[in-house]
């Protein structure tokens, strides 16, 4: 088993930014961000394959950008002028496999989330 875990969540005024990290306890070929609110589905905000091929979710384009360290076992999500709308539950997820669809059940590997709260 791989174990994650992510920090760096905060609250900020739309406008700002935040810096998310994950470590994994071992290398995995996909790494992804996940976020959820109350009442919703767990969405996908981005994923970055070991090879480098990064995909993100339409509202975040331009806005956010995901990496990975060289020993490929810390992933960051940078996130620049916030909205209100990414409010959420951000979870780091690793998996066996990358594919550009975010799909939840693609990782097997999950955090226990760390709080973003963007204030208007």
């Amino acid at each position: 088993n791989v174990h994650v875990r992510e920090s760096g969540g905060d609250s900020v005024q739309a406008g700002g930014s935040l810096r998310l990290s994950c470590v994994a306890s071992g290398v995995t070929v996909a790494m992804a961000w996940f976020r959820q609110v109350p009442g919703k589905e767990r969405e996908g905000v981005a994923s970055i394959d070991v090879l480098g091929p990064t995909t993100y979710e339409d509202s975040v384009k331009g806005r956010f950008s995901i990496s990975r360290s060289d020993d490929k076992i810390k992933m960051f999500l940078q996130m620049n002028d916030l909205k209100p709308e990414d409010t959420g539950m951000y979870y780091c997820a690793a998996g066996s496999t990358w594919s550009p669809q975010l799909r939840a059940r693609d990782y097997a590997y999950w955090g226990q989330g760390t709080q973003v709260t963007v204030s208007s």
